[in-house]
């Protein structure tokens, strides 16, 4: 298999590892609704940790765009490229919420945060976590055209596929946690790790599939 192929290949993988890392390094991030002064102390506090989470954020995101182009290519070579492109739409509208959600936080530890901004701070942050809410249905979207692009191109089994429609349905329940606090708020435990660890482990899983394939027969890469 071509060096650059395999490499793509595996960015589900650094995806995943990038994310967890990323989300250690930036610990409990403050929810919504929290008091002007903790958030500002939060990010006042620990500028430096968040500086350097959004740096490996930054990378995993685009490992999410490697990934995108090395399924598409997958399912364009098994005549399934109308989900390929389903995939790289997805991706690239992720990709954008993502970018922003982390400018958000960013520019809330690098000046916005501050005594003499506490409304716009708080607006801010509370801006970031429906954006987060909103993110799930491209989200979902991505697991959608993975699900049955491979499993239309016979890649997965339909057990794998069944689990596949599972996660999409999941997803697309993400996008209604607008609960004003507990399990269904937009911060709330389904939000905040019980749908990512889900996400996260179907690109585990897809990117198994992507290394068993056979080289794309395109000069493509």
């Amino acid at each position: 298999m071509n060096t650059w192929e395999r490499l793509w290949r595996t960015a589900g993988i650094q995806f995943v590892a990038l994310c967890i890392l990323a989300c250690i390094i930036y610990g409990d991030l403050p929810g919504v609704g929290t008091p002007a002064d903790t958030l500002i102390a939060f990010y006042q506090t620990e500028r430096m940790r968040i500086f350097i989470a959004t740096v490996f954020s930054g990378l995993a995101v685009l490992n999410l765009m490697w990934f995108a182009a090395a399924l598409r290519v997958t399912l364009a070579d098994a005549g399934q490229d109308g989900w390929g492109a389903a995939a790289t739409a997805a991706s690239a509208a992720v990709g954008a919420l993502a970018f922003l959600l982390l400018s958000v936080a960013a520019g809330l530890a690098y000046s916005i945060a501050s005594p003499d901004n506490r409304t716009l701070a708080t607006a801010l942050n509370d801006f970031a976590w429906t954006c987060g809410v909103l993110s799930a249905f491209p989200r979902a979207m991505l697991i959608m055209s993975s699900a049955f692009g491979l499993w239309r191109a016979k890649l997965i089994s339909d057990a794998l596929f069944s689990v596949g429609v599972a996660v999409v349905i999941l997803g697309v329940l993400g996008g209604t946690t607008w609960a004003s606090g507990g399990i269904w708020a937009p911060a709330g435990v389904y939000s905040r790790f019980v749908l990512p660890a889900i996400s996260l482990a179907w690109v585990l899983v897809v990117s198994r599939v992507l290394l068993t394939r056979a080289p794309s027969t395109r000069a493509g890469w």
